[in-house]
């Protein structure tokens, strides 16, 4: 299995290549895929014609997917507006191999988070489509639920990935690894024949310096905490540090926070939010991340009010770090309902 994944990996990076992206989307190179516009579009965004014509009850729709010998059933969240669903759609689905891929083993249900058309779940409760939405607080679209032959959870994507780690997620899902293994280990077994040497991590002189006592659960703090788990060599972090970590209104929105950088592949002593003792390795494993750079944010009493961990541009970072300053959380702790409710 180790060696399939790796040669798939290996192989989809050379499909990545810079003349591909170029000649499908106009996109100089694979890199740029980090780099786009995310403010709300101004055309409606349009589901690939092969995204399945549900009747909105899903159990009918895994049963018909089982049928016709599938994996199971892929929920997309999505709006007609969102420029990170444009990048899903266009990029990552105009990829040949990853939409021949997806609709060999999984039909796709499109869920629309705004709609009040109804929804039978798998569960067998019937919601709008936009209380469904809030009830699996997909926060950021697109936001993708995989569920297996028995209707079960086998994963969930917050927000958009580049084609590589979407791609293995497909497989992740299709090649039954979800019952043995956690997809950070999974990407990480996959990762390991092509990972680049350790490189130095973008800085930034908000940036609390070691040793990290992020213990709040004793010590309160004064602000709340953002942090930021990276790594270097790693192009979507230099994206964030370049440009939106580079934008006045955000720049000046992160001095409202204790705003600490860890490396997510090192073993640095670190104390947790929650007063254990951990080295940044480990509590990125024990937090579930596989994405760099992914954001963090903390309350004054060391309580996970929401993370970023995927790729985020200037619209989107910018709406999540005011729902902190304004303190939104604290009288709506679902981020989604708050933007729905006009926090947006």
């Amino acid at each position: 299995m180790t060696n399939r994944f790796s040669t798939g990996l290996l192989a989809l990076y050379t499909v990545l290549s810079a003349t591909v992206f170029q000649q499908a989307f106009g996109i100089e190179s694979e890199e740029d895929v980090y780099a786009f516009d995310d403010f709300p579009l101004e055309e409606l965004l349009q589901h690939p014609d092969w995204f399945k014509k549900s009747f909105l009850e899903l159990p009918s729709d895994l049963q018909e997917a089982v049928d016709k010998d599938k994996r199971g059933i892929i929920v997309y969240f999505g709006q007609k507006r969102c420029a990170y669903c444009k990048m899903l759609l266009e990029v990552n689905f105009g990829l040949s191999d990853i939409a021949t891929y997806t609709r060999r083993h999984f039909d796709i249900i499109p869920i629309n988070i705004w709609s009040t058309e109804e929804v039978t779940t798998l569960d067998g409760e019937v919601l709008t489509q936009r209380d469904y939405s809030l009830r699996e607080k997909t926060n950021f679209t697109p936001s993708l639920i995989f569920y297996d032959e028995q209707g079960k959870e086998a994963l969930r994507l917050r927000g958009y990935y580049p084609p590589y780690q979407f791609r293995a997620a497909l497989e992740y899902v299709a090649d039954g690894h979800y019952r043995s293994e956690s997809f950070p280990d999974y990407l990480a077994r996959g990762d390991s024949g092509t990972a680049f040497e350790p490189g130095d991590l973008n800085e930034e002189d908000f940036f609390i310096p070691p040793p990290h006592n992020l213990d709040r659960s004793r010590f309160p703090g004064q602000r709340p905490l953002l942090v930021y788990f990276e790594q270097g060599n790693c192009h979507a972090c230099d994206v964030l540090h370049s440009q939106p970590l580079r934008d006045p209104a955000i720049n000046e929105l992160l001095q409202a926070f204790d705003n600490v950088q860890l490396d997510i592949r090192d073993q640095t002593p670190v104390i947790t939010p929650n007063g254990d003792k951990s080295n940044a390795r480990q509590w990125a494993k024990a937090l579930g991340l596989f994405y760099t750079p992914s954001l963090i944010f903390f309350d004054e009493q060391g309580k996970e009010i929401i993370r970023v961990d995927s790729v985020v541009r200037f619209y989107r970072l910018r709406k999540v770090i005011n729902y902190i300053t304004s303190r939104g959380y604290l009288t709506e702790p679902n981020y989604q309902r708050w933007r729905v409710d006009g926090g947006f």
